[in-house]
């Protein structure tokens, strides 16, 4: 797949209002705060402030719709498990996440994105427990590839791999800042769109 138009469409903060973009199929990511999917979203559509980047985590606190070749929207949802928000907050974005993977009808796939230096962590793990439970088509890609040496790549994607019960062929890994795993996460992509 090559994307060729990209164009942010509207930023939602209420369950209600998601109903309203069913017109095209949705891909769409998520991760802790500070996983990188802004950063991934700009690197896949080759645009280099499409989705806002911060080097504060807790940034996306609304549900973003991007529209990919008039085809299919990229939708980024808000970054969950940020320590420094207050309960509310965390309560209402995870309100958020829950209403639009329940109720969302174009939901297509689902990337959970996993910080490949670290161990995934409990609200991962939770995520990835609730995508199978819904039977929500979902695939793993761990960012930040370029934080860590090539021969501890394998070793940290088998333990991902490892803790949710997939093989290490399962996970896709990238690096925005090396333009790595860009075109294997398109081809995932484009393989879910036309099936």
């Amino acid at each position: 797949m090559i994307i060729k138009s990209a164009d942010f469409v509207v930023s939602v903060s209420n369950v209600k209002d998601i109903i309203n973009y069913e017109d095209l199929p949705q891909i769409t990511f998520v991760g802790r705060s500070n996983v990188g999917k802004s950063s991934l979203i700009n690197y896949l559509t080759n645009r280099k402030n499409l989705a806002k980047t911060s080097s504060t985590p807790g940034r996306t606190r609304l549900i973003n719709y991007f529209k990919i070749n008039n085809q299919f929207y990229l939708v980024d949802l808000p970054g969950y498990g940020f320590a420094q928000a207050s309960k509310t907050e965390q309560s209402q974005w995870q309100g958020l996440i829950g209403g639009y993977l329940q109720n969302s009808k174009a939901l297509k796939l689902v990337c959970v994105l996993v910080d490949i230096r670290h161990n995934p962590t409990k609200l991962d793990e939770e995520m990835v427990k609730y995508l199978y439970t819904y039977n929500i088509p979902f695939c793993i890609i761990a960012t930040k590839a370029d934080k860590i040496g090539k021969s501890q790549i394998n070793k940290n994607l088998q333990v991902i791999a490892n803790t949710f019960g997939v093989g290490t062929q399962d996970i896709m890994f990238t690096s925005s800042q090396d333009k790595q795993g860009k075109e294997r996460i398109l081809d995932k992509i484009e393989s879910v769109l036309n099936a």
